[in-house]
């Protein structure tokens, strides 16, 4: 039963970063009312799924990873080249995501941040109208919204996880048990 909680939380993240992203691309701020609920959610995932199956180490390797990251990108912040809500949201998403995941997040962060910094930075790509113009804005001012990579790279890892957790859960007959 624990199973299906932990992805309740899961799904429960999804809308959760989409507004993160979308509140960083209009206001490049990531409130800490938001990251703190994230880190509930990821966290209370994380330790449903260890306490189902007794196995501790993806939550030690994911508070690392957070951990580590933080560490890592704090200087960054003190030195101006990214948000501190940047920095805190990269700190909560490895609790989100789980230790065995943290490539494939790591990996999907690259591209999306690449494309978010050309559309930032070419913004004469992009179809006229308030977006492009809003872009253009951003380019200006010099600011890349980074929560929308990370929030987009975490939705998109999370979603899989799902996923490989629903068809796991069916072909091995958990959920028939479970009913």
């Amino acid at each position: 039963m624990l199973l299906i909680e932990s992805l309740l939380l899961k799904v429960l993240a999804i809308p959760l970063l989409a507004w993160i992203a979308w509140f960083d691309f209009t206001t490049q701020k990531i409130a800490n009312r938001d990251v703190l609920l994230l880190l509930c959610l990821g966290a209370g995932s994380l330790l449903l799924l260890s306490l189902q199956s007794g196995w501790w180490w993806d939550m030690g390797l994911s508070a690392m990873a957070g951990l580590l990251l933080f560490v890592v990108l704090f200087p960054f912040w003190a030195l101006r080249k990214v948000g501190a809500g940047d920095v805190k949201l990269m700190a909560v998403v490895p609790l989100l995501i789980s230790g065995n995941d943290l490539i494939m997040f790591s990996v999907l962060l690259l591209l999306f941040a690449v494309a978010t910094t050309a559309v930032v930075k070419l913004p004469f790509m992009l179809p006229q109208g308030a977006f492009r113009l809003y872009v253009q804005y951003l380019d200006r001012k010099g600011v890349v919204p980074f929560g929308v990579p990370i929030s987009m790279a975490a939705i998109c890892t999370t979603v899989f996880e799902i996923y490989k957790t629903l068809v796991f859960a069916t072909s091995s007959g958990i959920l028939d048990r479970l009913n």
